[in-house]
C-alpha cells in the first residue's frame, strides 16, 4: 500500500489543515498516513524547521506548507 508521511508540529494549524486534506484524499485514493511530529527531535527540527507540514509520498519529498489536491492526486497516481 502507498504510504504518505506528514511531518508536523503540535499546535500547527497548517499541519491540521494538511492532515484533514490528506484524510479526505485517503478515502478516494487509498493510502496510509503516518503523522510524524518533529517536536523535540533535534534532527527533524533542523531538517524541517518552520517548513511544516512537509509531505512525503513513499518516503520521497512531495510538498510543504499545504496539500494541493490535484497535484497530490497526480503524484500519488504516478507513484512518486
Amino acid at each position: 500500500m502507498r504510504q504518505v508521511q506528514i511531518y508536523s508540529r503540535r499546535g500547527c494549524h497548517l499541519c491540521d489543515d494538511a492532515l484533514r486534506t490528506l484524510e479526505n484524499l485517503q478515502k478516494e485514493l487509498g493510502f496510509e498516513i503516518q503523522e510524524i511530529f518533529i517536536d523535540g527531535d533535534s534532527e527533524l527540527e533542523y531538517k524541517y524547521g518552520e517548513q511544516v507540514p512537509v509531505i512525503h509520498i513513499n518516503q520521497k519529498p512531495h510538498d510543504f506548507f499545504t496539500v494541493n489536491p490535484a497535484r497530490f492526486r497526480k503524484a500519488i497516481n504516478e507513484g512518486v
